[in-house]
């Protein structure tokens, strides 16, 4: 018999991903017994909410996890690659959110609507691994076409939300647009050239291979999911959004998918809407993804230029099914059918 409330504690609970878990955990009605917002020695003493109710935030340290049964990880790559073993060892399963344990062979990669069944590899390390969110959206709108025609090869450019940096990203944009409308210099910060009215074709640092580490987490975070050597490649974009990754996909299949079929297999596919009426100007915007835990699609037409190929427009909420509501939902499938009471 499953047991009815299990203890959970979120590791970054103060910063913009692990807040958004604290309210993904609320709506979707987690079944909490016990609840621990855990952060650095900064935020030690600070006090959240759940539920209406005040949780004060915890030191993360080595035995924080004593009693918890699952811990959610957003507190970056180097204090997940520290404290999730010591979560695991004290009986948490741990889901990560970094990029840390993303391709470690014994550490499932998990998309709930894509590869579930990955879930059970856990037992490993004790831990599973959240993937990077443009991956997410992504796999999510590819999963129903590559059942039907087999994905050979996939072409993906992005237009990334500055939420994706974190909050010093969102004030920064908001700072140097205000600064810019009036006519004032602006600097920049967080990122390597101003982002207000200005797009950047870089995220994160760049490889010997001249593509970026987020290009390359695309790439192979792919192919690990969707369990199949498709081949990826991607150019990644920063651009001046809050919230909302929008996504160019171009797909090639062995078998063709016409524009119709494409409908039919989105139209009703796990985690997807299908927003595509491009005569009344209908379309997937950032600004209607913002909020929302669906993967929106759109713009589907056939690529002209080769014979089974396929365009989409990919947009989602990076903070919410690109992070938190993705870690959560791989909570629910771990309790329903893998943790016991």
């Amino acid at each position: 018999m499953a047991k009815k409330l299990w203890n959970v504690a979120i590791a970054g609970a103060t910063g913009a991903v692990g807040n958004q878990m604290i309210e993904c955990l609320e709506e979707r009605n987690f079944p909490i017994g016990k609840i621990k917002f855990l952060a650095s020695e900064r935020s030690i003493g600070k006090v959240l909410e759940y539920k209406g109710k005040p949780v004060q935030v915890e030191l993360l340290d080595h035995d924080a996890f004593e009693g918890i049964d699952i811990a959610l990880f957003s507190a970056g790559g180097g204090r997940s690659l520290e404290f999730c073993p010591s979560a695991a060892r004290s009986g948490a399963v741990c889901i990560d959110n970094s990029s840390a344990w993303r391709m470690d062979p014994d550490v499932p990669l998990v998309v709930p609507e894509v590869n579930p069944h990955a879930i059970a590899g856990y037992t490993k390390k004790g831990i599973i691994a959240n993937p990077n969110c443009s991956t997410i959206q992504m796999v999510v709108a590819l999963k129903p076409l590559h059942d039907y025609a087999t994905i050979k090869r996939l072409v993906v450019s992005t237009y990334q939300a500055v939420s994706g940096t974190g909050k010093k990203a969102i004030d920064e944009l908001r700072v140097q647009t205000g600064e810019m409308l009036n006519g004032r210099p602006v600097e920049a910060k967080v990122y390597p050239h101003r982002i207000a009215f200005n797009c950047l074709p870089q995220i994160d640092s760049f490889e010997p291979n001249g593509y970026t580490k987020e290009e390359m987490k695309m790439v192979n975070e792919t192919v690990k999911i969707m369990e199949s050597p498709i081949r990826v490649t991607a150019t990644t974009v920063r651009v001046p959004v809050f919230f909302g990754h929008s996504e160019s996909l171009n797909i090639e299949t062995e078998k063709k998918i016409t524009v119709a079929k494409a409908f039919e297999l989105l139209k009703n596919a796990p985690g997807c809407k299908l927003v595509d009426d491009v005569a009344k100007g209908v379309y997937p915007m950032p600004i209607d993804a913002a909020g929302q835990d669906l993967t929106f699609v759109g713009r589907i037409r056939e690529d002209e230029s080769i014979d089974n190929g396929l365009n989409l427009w990919v947009v989602a909420d990076n903070i919410r099914k690109g992070a938190a509501t993705n870690a959560v939902q791989i909570a629910e499938i771990l309790i329903r059918d893998h943790l016991k009471g």
